[in-house]
């Protein structure tokens, strides 16, 4: 095995496994899932701009996985695992698709996180609606109730990548 490919999946574990530490101090919590983390797609984002989208969403979907797994692995309906766990952190991969430099990192972890609200809205409005109060459009419901927590997760994660990269620049570029 080359040592640039060793590298590529040591670190995957690494910062996966930083998430998942990081996914565990909510800043608050949602009542029906979701949360504001301490910055647990920053690593995710971080690793996508290093090895790129097909490594990124590797990654992240592997988050994903381990994250519905360590959550009990219950669902109300196959459509929430899919569009809460799979698809909703593997779009963080999306991160690598657009990097080079602070305002493209910070664009990149941008669309990533805006694509991962796209899919828990799904979610939202096709599994979660049956929280919502009587009469409620359900996606409207979804809407309201998604960026209440995806809104924040944003903008933290994007200030602080702004504000980090230029610590991170020669790791990021570095490949073996």
């Amino acid at each position: 095995m080359k040592r640039s490919n060793l590298l590529r999946i040591v670190e995957g574990g690494i910062f996966i496994a930083l998430s998942i530490v990081l996914d565990y101090i909510k800043i608050w919590r949602m009542p029906q899932g979701g949360s504001v983390t301490a910055l647990a797609m920053l690593p995710l984002i971080l690793y996508s701009q290093k090895w790129g989208f097909k490594n990124g969403l590797l990654a992240s979907t592997t988050f994903g996985v381990l994250k519905f797994l360590l959550s009990g692995g219950f669902s109300l309906h196959p459509l929430s695992i899919i569009f809460d766990y799979l698809v909703g952190f593997g779009v963080l991969g999306f991160a690598g698709a657009i990097r080079g430099d602070r305002v493209k990192a910070t664009m990149g972890a941008a669309l990533a996180i805006f694509l991962r609200f796209i899919s828990v809205f799904i979610s939202g409005a096709f599994v979660w609606y049956i929280y919502a109060p009587e009469g409620m459009n359900p996606y409207y419901y979804s809407f309201i109730y998604n960026v209440t927590y995806m809104g924040p997760e944003l903008v933290l994660t994007c200030a602080v990548l702004a504000i980090i990269y230029p610590k991170f620049e020669k790791f990021l570029k570095a490949k073996n």
